[in-house]
């Protein structure tokens, strides 16, 4: 009798625990959840697409040679500064002189035979006209004293072109600039075949350079003509320089299959301290905005957490939430009874981590939810903390008493 008491007065202990734990675990959940904010606040805004390019000549001119031979003299260096028709470099010209000098023999000959020709060929003339020499006779005359004309030509045309190579021997900077490569040394033998070999390489003008960026196809739409630029340098840390867009080339390149376009960036370099090669790390700046509302990022992409599993409409009718999308997006400012009041709002450019916004129920320094407050979590160890009918952990290992 008396162990039927006890099991009695045990199972109406562990219901009133039990029913003490559920009241204590709905009163909790039912507490208002806790939430950051941050400030409205007015400023300008600047949005830009990001990219990376190389700097080089607007300019360059790759100097080669249309004969062979071996390099007898080279007058200019690395970073020399050229006239156009200035003597750069200069061929052994032994080989293409006495070329020449075959070609003139060749002409000779051909006059020669010309003069011979000819002669037989008047006496040929007048004997036929007095009948005493036959058609085929004079026909051969004839027929030879072309042939000599012709031979007396290409002799000629030999010797032109024997000249013109000769001259090939002495090459000449083709424009004023700057030599940004030197590709060959006194001594060394180039052999020109079906490409001219290249011996230097002359920028045009330093002061005016222009970057080659790289741009993602996401962002190429945005990139047009005479968008101005900003991009730093490696080389000075700390220094951005400026540039505008020039050419935004309509071909693709594609590489482990991300398709990119190539944006031409026009940058003036008076005191060059800007050289051919640098990697620029480029803004383009594709709008901005003076004394505008800006919010976190994180301001329109906050969504209640109890509206959202309950899926209910907490807002103004909501278009995307993206921001930089210049369209109508959700704010919620919260109450003093922490209730949450949705806010339309139009999201505009996009700069870092702040939005640009735009409405009538929102002013400077107004608080709006960024997000839930973290000190709103219920994992099992908060809850075990949290809880009086859960016992406590004291905060010491496992094992005897004293033991640590």
């Amino acid at each position: 009798m008396r162990t039927r008491k006890l099991i009695t007065v045990a199972i109406v202990a562990m219901a009133a625990v039990t029913s003490g734990y559920v009241l204590y675990r709905r009163a909790h959940s039912d507490a208002a959840p806790a939430y950051r904010t941050a400030a409205v606040q007015r400023g300008n805004i600047e949005a830009t697409v990001a990219a990376t390019g190389t700097l080089g000549a607007v300019t360059t001119v790759q100097v080669g040679t249309q004969v062979s031979g071996q390099i007898s003299a080279i007058n200019v260096d690395f970073n020399s500064v050229v006239k156009k028709g200035e003597l750069i470099a200069r061929i052994d010209p032994t080989l293409q002189q006495q070329a020449v000098e075959d070609a003139q023999a060749g002409v000779a000959r051909a006059n020669a035979q010309l003069v011979q020709t000819k002669a037989e060929y008047d006496r040929n003339t007048l004997l036929h006209d007095q009948k005493i020499v036959t058609d085929p006779e004079f026909n051969t005359a004839q027929l030879n004293y072309q042939v000599a004309k012709a031979n007396s030509t290409s002799a000629q045309i030999a010797l032109d072109k024997a000249r013109q190579n000769l001259s090939y021997t002495s090459i000449y900077a083709p424009m004023d600039g700057i030599v940004v490569e030197r590709d060959v040394d006194v001594g060394q033998t180039v052999a020109a075949s079906l490409s001219a070999p290249q011996l230097f390489v002359i920028a045009k003008d330093l002061s005016q350079m222009q970057i080659l960026a790289t741009v993602d196809e996401s962002d190429i739409g945005q990139i047009k003509d005479g968008q101005p630029v900003s991009f730093t340098v490696q080389a000075y840390t700390g220094q951005t320089f400026t540039g505008t867009v020039r050419q935004v080339r309509i071909n693709s390149t594609t590489v482990n299959n991300v398709v990119n376009y190539t944006a031409v960036v026009a940058v003036a370099n008076p005191d060059g301290k800007l050289l051919p090669g640098m990697t620029a790390t480029v803004k383009f700046v594709i709008g901005s905005a003076a004394n505008a509302l800006t919010v976190p990022n994180a301001a329109l992409r906050f969504k209640p957490a109890i509206a959202a599993a309950a899926g209910a409409r907490t807002t103004a009718p909501q278009a995307s939430t993206a921001p930089g999308t210049d369209s109508t997006s959700p704010l919620y400012q919260l109450g003093a009874n922490g209730a949450l009041t949705p806010l339309r709002v139009r999201a505009g450019l996009t700069a870092g981590t702040r939005t640009q916004v735009s409405g009538a129920t929102i002013t400077e320094g107004m608080q709006i939810v960024v997000g839930a407050s973290t000190g709103t979590t219920t994992d099992a160890t908060s809850t075990a903390a949290k809880n009086p009918l859960q016992p406590q952990s004291t905060g010491r290992r496992g094992g005897p008493p004293g033991a640590f």
